[in-house]
């Protein structure tokens, strides 16, 4: 009977169950916005819309990370997170005690949660620290993660702690917002802002961390912390926005990008692409940028400077933005490599080296010492071996079986594609244990 309970079989279905909960009540919160009037700008259609965005790949990602990986915590963290983060409490709290008296079912519940708003930053904390094998840093920092970890679940607690007191006094006040106003001891007004300025400590230790921890760190590991620093970029830039509409616009998305960043990294999915998909991700943003500014240049030049009709003109422009598109690309995409995707850059820089050696080399040994360094540079293998055939016993590999030998073993050895199939073709292809001959 006991092996039917174990962690493995009762862990999906926990997970997805606590998964369908908070994503239900997440998405609960637009037609309660609706009815207590709380809709932002855009309507019903705009709140569902940024809701779902927001909500559905982070709720998501953690019940894949609960249900794939339950004994790390990373998962379980991700959906009480925006559990709280994202439930409907403060509407369900104008609800009940400003529109109904304080008379639906479960409104202490919503009291509660509506001012344990500092768990909610103390999980993210918490967060961060276990990342990615959900247990603290060892070592020398083991002592002080413990501490602050500790002191943070001691003080989120003490300072989320003005729900319980207004319901244990019978005294619930909510404002407009859906805030909850009653008056406190002083102990409790300040517990929020030791407990702010112990997160912020506890932050600044976690950067101090880091340095180290990524100079160290190698292959997988740095690939993981890579994912984690990019959706946190991306989360915090998200919400220094200027403006209302563009905040609401492009904040669910910051903030869906470091839940599924901290998925990627942790279920170790493709983890070399960071790069390319950062690369990728400034170059067009950059050419998409410089084509718009080309195209109403061209629009306003043959419409109010040059005679003529403003479709003619609109579609010359369109014709003259379509063919700078692939030599624009081209050219920003390497200067964005340069410094974005660096290990690409310098493969082809020595792909490229190593043939213009070749074209002047008729040493044999030469050549073979250069082929092993471009190798290296750029593959950096385990192991390299150089097979040369006997005199009168050259064969040449096929190109299109190297490039295939080469593709196959990408994973083996950390590299793309396209990099692969350059070895296959190069070097005539990998031997079956991943050296090349």
């Amino acid at each position: 009977m006991s092996t039917i309970f174990r962690l493995p079989r009762i862990a999906p279905v926990a997970a997805v169950s606590f998964g369908v909960f908070t994503l239900g009540l997440d998405l609960a919160s637009v037609p309660l916005d609706s009815i207590t009037g709380s809709l932002g700008p855009g309507g019903q259609l705009a709140d569902w819309v940024t809701t779902a965005v927001g909500v559905v790949p982070a709720v998501a990602v953690g019940t894949l990370l609960a249900a794939r990986r339950p004994r790390n915590p990373i998962g379980w963290i991700l959906l009480t997170i925006f559990l709280l983060a994202a439930a409907p409490v403060s509407d369900y709290a104008i609800l009940d005690y400003r529109m109904h008296h304080g008379t639906l079912p479960l409104g202490w519940v919503a009291v509660t949660l509506v001012s344990a708003w500092p768990i909610f930053l103390v999980l993210i904390a918490i967060l961060l620290w276990v990342f990615p094998d959900g247990q603290l840093p060892s070592g020398r920092w083991r002592r002080v993660s413990v501490v602050l970890v500790a002191s943070g679940v001691v003080l989120g607690l003490a300072a989320s702690a003005k729900g319980v007191v207004a319901i244990a006094r019978h005294d619930v006040r909510i404002n407009v917002s859906g805030n909850l106003t009653s008056p406190s001891t002083d102990a409790l007004a300040v517990l929020p802002r030791v407990l702010v300025l112990g997160l912020l400590v506890s932050g600044l230790t976690w950067l101090v961390v880091q340095v180290p921890r990524y100079r160290r760190s190698g292959g997988e590991r740095r690939e993981q912390l890579k994912w984690l620093y990019s959706g946190a970029i991306v989360f915090v830039f998200s919400f220094f926005i200027p403006g209302q509409v563009a905040n609401n616009l492009i904040g669910p998305f910051g903030a869906a990008a470091l839940p599924v960043c901290i998925g990627v990294a942790v279920l170790k999915y493709k983890l070399y692409a960071i790069d390319r998909i950062v690369s990728r991700v400034i170059s067009y943003a950059v050419v998409t940028a410089m084509l718009a500014g080309v195209f109403a240049g061209l629009v306003l030049l043959t419409t109010h400077v040059l005679p003529g009709h403003s479709p003619v003109a609109v579609a010359a422009s369109t014709l003259g933005a379509a063919a700078l598109f692939n030599p624009l690309r081209k050219r920003v995409q390497r200067a964005v490599d340069r410094r974005f995707n660096r290990a690409r850059f310098n493969a082809e820089a020595v792909v490229a080296a190593f043939t213009v050696r070749l074209r002047g080399t008729v040493d044999l040994d030469v050549v073979q010492g250069d082929l092993v360094d471009a190798v290296h540079q750029t593959f950096e293998p385990a192991h390299v071996s150089v097979w040369l055939a006997p005199t009168g016993q050259h064969q040449a590999t096929p190109l299109g079986a190297a490039a295939r030998q080469g593709s196959s073993l990408h994973r083996k050895c950390g590299l793309d594609d396209e990099t692969a199939r350059w070895a296959g073709r190069t070097v005539g292809g990998f031997s079956q244990d991943g050296r090349f001959r």
